[in-house]
C-alpha cells in the first residue's frame, strides 16, 4: 500500500488528520506570508444532514467521505495579539472541533544558548528574524471537542505535500490554546 496520495501528500489515517492536511493543503495553494486562518470543524454527516444546501455549495455531495468539514471562519482581527483572541473566542454545540493555520519564524535548539537575555518581545522578534538558521514554517493545528490535536508542519525551504510532518504534539503550547476554546 502506497504511504502517499497520487499529488506525493502523505496517507491520513484519521479524519482529523485528513482535515489538517486539508487545511494545511489549502493554505499552501494561497502561498507564503498569509495571516493566521482560523476554521470551525465540523462532522461532515451531520452538516449534510441539517445544512443540504451548505454542504452542496461545499461540494459535499452524499458520496463526500465521512469525517470532518473545516470552514474558514472571518479573518482575524489584526494588531491583537493570537492568544488574547483565542481566549475570547466560544464554540457552538454543532461545532466538533477548530483549526488554525498560522506561519512562524523558528530556530533549531542549538540556538537557544546564544539567545541574548532580557529581550523585550519586539527585540527577540528582531534577533529571530536575523539569525542565519531561521526557518519559516506554516503550522496547522487542530482539536477535537473530546481533546484529540493534530498538527501539520511545513517548513517553507521544503515546500511540498511530502514534506509536511504530522503529529499529535508538535505544537503543544497552540494545541492547548485551542482546547481552551470549548472550555
Amino acid at each position: 500500500m502506497p504511504e502517499t496520495t497520487a499529488e506525493g501528500a502523505p496517507l491520513a489515517a484519521t479524519p482529523l488528520t485528513r482535515a489538517v492536511l486539508e487545511i494545511d493543503a489549502y493554505a499552501s495553494a494561497l502561498g507564503w506570508d498569509q495571516p493566521a486562518r482560523l476554521f470551525a470543524l465540523v462532522d461532515t454527516a451531520r452538516l449534510r444532514a441539517s445544512e443540504p444546501g451548505l454542504a452542496d455549495r461545499l461540494g459535499l455531495g452524499d458520496d463526500a467521505p465521512g469525517g470532518l468539514t473545516p470552514i474558514e471562519q472571518e479573518e482575524l482581527p489584526s494588531g491583537q495579539p493570537l492568544d488574547e483572541f483565542l481566549a475570547t473566542i466560544a464554540w457552538p454545540d454543532v461545532i466538533a472541533g477548530c483549526a488554525l493555520t498560522v506561519e512562524r519564524l523558528m530556530l533549531p535548539p542549538s540556538a537557544e544558548s546564544a539567545m541574548p537575555e532580557d529581550l523585550d518581545e519586539a527585540a527577540l522578534s528582531a534577533w529571530v528574524a536575523a539569525h542565519p538558521e531561521r526557518q519559516e514554517v506554516r503550522m496547522t493545528v487542530a482539536v477535537l471537542r473530546g481533546g484529540e490535536r493534530e498538527s501539520a508542519l511545513r517548513l517553507r525551504a521544503k515546500d511540498t505535500p511530502s514534506e509536511v510532518l504530522t503529529g499529535s504534539d508538535l505544537v503543544p503550547g497552540l494545541a492547548e490554546a485551542l482546547s481552551a476554546t470549548f472550555a
